[in-house]
Formats: C-alpha cells, structure tokens, sequence
C-alpha cells in the first residue's frame, strides 16, 4: 500500500476564532491606518508563473475601478479623521485601468502621497501615459513613487517568472523613469537557493549598474517576498504567538492599511483586509472604511507564512 501525503495545513484555517488545537486564534487590529490601496483591476498585459493574485490578458475577476468609485473613500478618510498618508495602486497592471493616472492626480490634489506598483512595461510606456506622467511629476514629483515589480535582480529568473525578454522591457521602462527624474523603488522575491542579504546584494550590484537610485538595503524601497510555496504546512498564530516571537501586531500589514477592489459583476466596490487575499470571501470587511475598521483573523496560510513568521518559528 502506498504511503498517502495529506494536503499541506489539512485540518487548519477553518475556525475564523480557534485554531485546529483549540487554541485563541490571533487577530490583529487596525491601529495605525497609513495606507489604502486600490486594486485597479486583475487584468494585466502578461501572465506570471507565480502571481499572489493570479493577474494575467484574461483574468477579469477584480474589474477596472474608476475615479468616481474611489473618490467617495478619500472623503471618507477625511470623514473618519484617519492618519492615511499614502494612496497605493496595485493590479494586475494599474497602467492598463484607462482612468489611472486621472486616479493618482485626484489622491495627489488632496495632499497624499501616491504609491503605483507596475511591470513598467507596454502599459506605461504609452505616449498617452508617458503625458499624463510626466505633467504629475512636474507638480508632485516627491509624492509619487513607481514601486517596480523586478521579480529577480538577474534576467534569467525574472524572464522564468515572466516570459521572454521581460526583464529587458522592464529595464527600458525604468530608464524611462530614471531620465524623467521619477522616485522608483523595487518589489522583488527571494530565491529559494539565496539568503535575503544575497538577494540585496544582487539588487544593489543591478542599481549600480544603471545608475538606479534606490536603497537595496532600505526595506522601503526594495522591498523582498520569500516564495510562496502553497504545498508546505505552516503553523497557525494563536495569541500566544506574539509573545513567543516577540512580536507585536502592529508589526503586520492589516494593522495599517486596507484595500478597495470592484469585483466583477459587483453594483459597488468593497473593502478588503489585505492586498494578498482578494478571492478569500471572509476577508472582505464590507464596503465602507468604516465597517473595515474591525479587526482582522489571521485566518490564513499567508497570514502565518508571509506576514508573521517571515521564517521565525511559533515553537516556544
């Protein structure tokens, strides 16, 4: 008889509460609202091996959100008196939403900083976009950052990631920005093979190179995801965790930020507790900031692996 694997996490992340063991569930409170993001829409001009979100030309799931759907949720921060000092736009490709650029000239005009993560490819590199761009860096040029997505600082594992001559289109778009004087940072991932500080050494051998002016060794600006690799089991963070790991909750994402998507076939667009977990229903909090102001159940693999252990273990 042969021996049967059962599934990674079998058992785990079914009680929104109590872990498998029984044991209080961590959950993590919005404390300190610093970002919200908008998801312009899943659709992108190319498809990942690896993409969080599963963006690809076809994948429609989170439709195009327009300056008119987002608009209301500025007022409302105002509303709630909330510390929101950036507006974030992630995808699929924000550049491929027509109403992009209109979208971060209206989180600029109200005093926001505006952070856009892109593939700097075809998209951005429109002469339309190249315009609009180019007219908000001449009025807001320290609030705007283009985080770009360099999956890898060699062009071997980028292009395996996503497709022939991707790397080098990436690079064109980021000379691009360099010339125009555009601050850029970097969203990379760490090598399964290499340590992090690998990893930042390779990055800051690749910015030399191009006289890229970003901080390889600033976690704001090159900012490195492990691989996530779905088929490994990890703990689940009970409330006891924090304090084996020294640790607090404010260290993880939901405690500063949310994030808005529209999702297709959907009459409004609703408010999600995390950038990662867009088709997790108990993830979306509700359709106002307000009702997403309630605290959040790390109720999910990425919760334990990617926002909490980072490596670390919950084994006392």
């Amino acid at each position: 008889m042969e021996d049967f694997a059962p599934p990674a996490n079998q058992g785990k992340f079914a009680d929104p509460v109590l872990t498998a063991t029984g044991e209080a569930r961590a959950s993590v409170a919005l404390t300190k609202p610093e970002t919200l993001w908008f998801n312009t829409g899943t659709l992108c001009n190319i498809t990942c091996a690896n993409c969080y979100i599963e963006s690809s030309p076809t994948n429609d799931a989170l439709v195009y959100i327009t300056r008119a759907e987002m608009e209301p949720y500025l007022d409302e921060i105002a509303t709630l008196g909330w510390p929101i000092r950036e507006i974030a736009f992630t995808g699929g490709e924000p550049f491929m939403n027509p109403e992009m650029t209109s979208m971060m000239q209206a989180a600029l005009a109200r005093g926001f900083e505006v952070l856009v993560l892109t593939n700097a490819m075809r998209p951005m590199m429109r002469k339309s976009v190249q315009k609009a761009l180019l007219a908000l860096v001449a009025q807001y040029r320290d609030k705007i950052t283009l985080r770009i997505s360099l999956d890898h600082w060699s062009e071997e594992l980028h292009n395996a990631e996503r497709g022939k001559n991707a790397f080098a289109r990436t690079l064109e778009g980021m000379f691009w920005l360099r010339d125009n004087g555009f601050q850029m940072a970097v969203a990379g991932r760490i090598a399964f093979h290499e340590s992090e500080a690998e990893a930042r050494a390779g990055y800051a051998r690749l910015y030399a190179a191009h006289n890229f002016k970003i901080d390889a060794q600033a976690p704001g600006e090159t900012v490195l995801f492990p691989e996530m690799d779905m088929s490994v089991e990890v703990p689940e963070i009970t409330t006891a965790c924090w304090g084996i790991l020294n640790k607090s909750p404010e260290d993880v994402m939901c405690a500063s930020s949310r994030m808005v998507v529209k999702r297709k076939g959907a009459r409004a667009p609703a408010v999600l507790a995390c950038t990662l977990l867009a088709y997790t229903p108990e993830f979306e909090l509700g359709a106002t900031l307000a009702e997403a102001s309630r605290p959040v159940q790390l109720n999910h693999p990425h919760c334990a692996k990617f926002c909490v252990l980072g490596g670390a273990s919950c084994s006392a």
